[in-house]
């Protein structure tokens, strides 16, 4: 498959992506503000940045004009002909794309004045807001689809008929002038956390991201996979898993690197054996696993920092378990997948040497070494940015002069710092516009306080059902878990589910960010420590990439493998089992994460070796297999012992050891003798 093929297919998943043709001026002029608009945030990541609402204001204004020029209003990519059009675009667009910029710099224009114009706006502040609002909405839909702005509007007329909703839900209502100065003039809204973070953190580390793929970090890590797991029973699946794990720590994006790394191992996984569906499944799993593994962790360990007052380092440490987790899972079931169907792994001669591998791309790893060195030694998340962008474009410096000479390789390496700057910026535009629209959900909720009506909701339906079970369940001799438990798990069923539903349709970022606002306080008012809350909404919001019907990630590595797309979500759904199940245990054991309170080894080993078992009862349930063909009578059994293991309960734990171990027992003979 070739690289217009891979781009197409990136493009026809991720909406992100569907990038507009645009005539040579206008696309000279994207590209310089593009170019510009990085070199902005590279100066600022090392020199530090301005005042914050100038930051975030300045930020947004550049990116929805170059959203209104990247992005056409219904997806057609055709150069715009006739009166109506001015250098290849529609007249509208243009308006849009400087109405939005000016807006946008409003509020920094008049930032000495808020203090005295917060709570009682002029006409032209509400006017000003009104076309901000009306423009993101546009600039969202145009870049990620319908269903954050659909959202959005829901959240805003809430706010406005307030008087009208049922039950619980009822509040005074706000005038639009009221609504307009809390999500434009404050920091509660538009300019709020979530544009922070972005303009602060992330876009430099997709900018690093970027450069450190084109200097070769990227297929250095799939070329070292291939090497050290190719020649294992199933090995091109085994390499997706560790190439995937590799490359998610330094990609944000599932779709994009299913799409790296799927040109690879989906057409080895199809050649040694594995059925199309399935190869697509385990490439799309282990991509999305990509999105929880440190350092970069896309865009939410930037947020919480924001959110839990932490420092990365902390959230860092927190995710490494879980993550470790979620790719066990899925190797776990790709190894036991191969068994079942006796497949091979890839003959030496399929495979690069490793030592060859890594002493020609030993220097790529340079910028990556930097960023967690940096980040180690206590300094802030951009300063790492920064360093590690500078080696990248030192590293790329000495890979063209040694290539191509002094002078070739001065140009070539000017070329690649443009490209690289350029399209950073590119893929930054859409989580931009995205961060500040979630910010008028955020502004909504803060506005009427409908997170804790829903928390109160929840938590009273999850009370009714708990005591419904503790009831049902009183004839056994061992007490499974308290009311406060089942009150708990009942809880976080319902929250994975919104998270599920929500990330279905608006990117993991933006669902983290809403489900946060929402969900979030549900969970403290259990007792759920803060840190433990927004791992588990974030690990379900990351879980809808593979959770049919949108399941995009899935989609895309449908396309590459030519297999039915609902079938590969299905399968890699399955896959990630592992990921379904770890936030469970560590919201009933939060020893897992390693920096929650109360932490002790002991706790920790326990939860670990609980999730570890369960995991593996789980997948060989789902697969069929252990060492030879599962009854189902043990499939079920071990279905109902990977739950026993990861409860907070010892009692429950030794039960769920005590029903695996003869079913172990049993298929290790069989095993043996059918090897015989």
């Amino acid at each position: 498959m070739t690289a217009d093929q891979l781009q197409e297919i990136e493009e026809k998943y991720d909406p992100e992506l569907r990038f507009r043709d645009l005539l040579r001026p206008v696309a000279i002029l994207a590209g310089a503000v593009l170019f510009l608009l990085s070199v902005y945030h590279y100066y600022t990541a090392g020199f530090g940045i301005p005042q914050a609402v100038v930051h975030r204001g300045l930020h947004m204004a550049v990116t929805l004009f170059l959203v209104f020029l990247s992005f056409s209003a219904f997806g057609r990519s055709e150069i715009a002909r006739g009166p109506l059009a001015f250098l290849g675009l529609p007249l509208g667009d243009w308006v849009l794309a400087f109405a939005g910029a000016i807006a946008a710099l409003y509020v920094p224009w008049i930032y000495d004045q808020l203090a005295f114009r917060v709570g009682n706006p002029l006409p032209v502040d509400i006017i000003m807001g009104t076309i901000l609002i009306v423009v993101l909405l546009e600039a969202v839909r145009r870049s990620m689809g319908w269903p954050l702005p659909v959202i959005a509007c829901l959240f805003i007329a809430y706010a406005y008929f307030g008087r009208y909703m049922p039950g619980i839900f009822v509040h005074p209502g706000a005038s639009w002038s009221n609504i307009v100065n809390h999500l434009y003039l404050t920091s509660q809204g538009i300019y709020g956390t979530a544009l922070g973070v972005i303009a602060t953190y992330v876009f430099h580390f997709v900018l690093f991201g970027v450069m450190a793929t084109r200097i070769g970090l990227g297929q250095l890590f799939i070329d070292l996979a291939s090497a050290l797991a190719g020649r294992y029973a199933g090995g091109p699946a085994k390499v997706s898993v560790l190439s995937s794990a590799l490359l998610g720590s330094i990609s944000g994006s599932s779709i994009a690197n299913t799409v790296t790394t799927g040109a690879l191992t989906i057409p080895a996984m199809i050649r040694v054996g594995y059925p199309r569906h399935f190869s697509a499944a385990v490439e799309a799993a282990s991509s999305t696993g990509g999105q929880i593994t440190p350092p970069v962790m896309g865009a939410v360990a930037f947020l919480m920092i924001e959110y839990l007052g932490l420092p990365l380092t902390t959230i860092l440490t927190a995710a490494l378990v879980p993550a470790f987790m979620h790719f066990f899972g899925v190797l776990v079931q790709v190894h036991l997948e191969a068994r079942r169907l006796g497949l091979r792994g890839l003959h030496p001669s399929e495979l690069p040497n490793a030592w060859k591998v890594f002493k020609a791309g030993w220097l790529s790893v340079a910028p990556l070494l930097v960023l967690i060195a940096v980040l180690l030694s206590g300094r802030t998340p951009f300063a790492a940015a920064f360093w590690s962008i500078t080696v990248s474009i030192g590293v790329l410096i000495i890979q063209e002069v040694t290539a191509r000479g002094l002078v070739d390789g001065l140009k070539g390496t000017a070329h690649g710092i443009y490209e690289g700057f350029v399209l950073g910026a590119k893929q930054s535009l859409s989580v931009t516009a995205a961060a500040a629209l979630v910010g008028v959900v955020i502004g909504v909720v803060t506005l009427t306080g409908v997170g804790f009506k829903i928390a109160y909701m929840v938590t009273g339906l999850a009370a009714g059902w708990a005591e419904s079970v503790y009831g049902v369940l009183g004839f056994l001799p061992f007490e499974v878990m308290s009311v406060a438990n089942w009150t708990l798990l009942f809880t976080l069923l319902l929250t994975a589910v919104v998270c599920v539903l929500m990330g279905c349709g608006i990117p993991t970022t933006a669902n983290y960010i809403i489900m946060v606002a929402v969900a979030a306080p549900i969970l403290g008012l259990l007792g759920v420590q803060d840190i433990v809350a927004h791992f588990f909404v974030f690990y379900y919001g990351v879980l809808a990439d593979v959770t049919p019907p949108v399941a995009l990630a899935a989609y895309a590595a449908a396309g590459i493998a030519n297999a039915n797309a609902f079938n590969a979500g299905n399968t890699a759904f399955r896959l990630s089992m592992g990921k379904a199940l770890v936030p469970f245990v560590f919201a009933f054991q939060p020893a897992l994460l390693l920096v929650t309170d109360n932490f002790t080894w002991t706790a920790f080993a326990l939860a670990a070796g609980g999730a570890v078992l369960g995991i593996w009862s789980l997948s060989s349930a789902i697969t069929g297999w252990l060492f030879a063909p599962l009854w189902r009578i043990e499939r079920l059994a071990l279905v109902i012992a990977a739950i026993l293991l990861v409860a907070p309960n010892l009692a429950a734990t030794l039960i769920g050891v005590a029903i695996v171990a003869p079913i172990a027992a049993r298929q290790l003979i069989a095993g043996k003798s059918a090897t015989v």
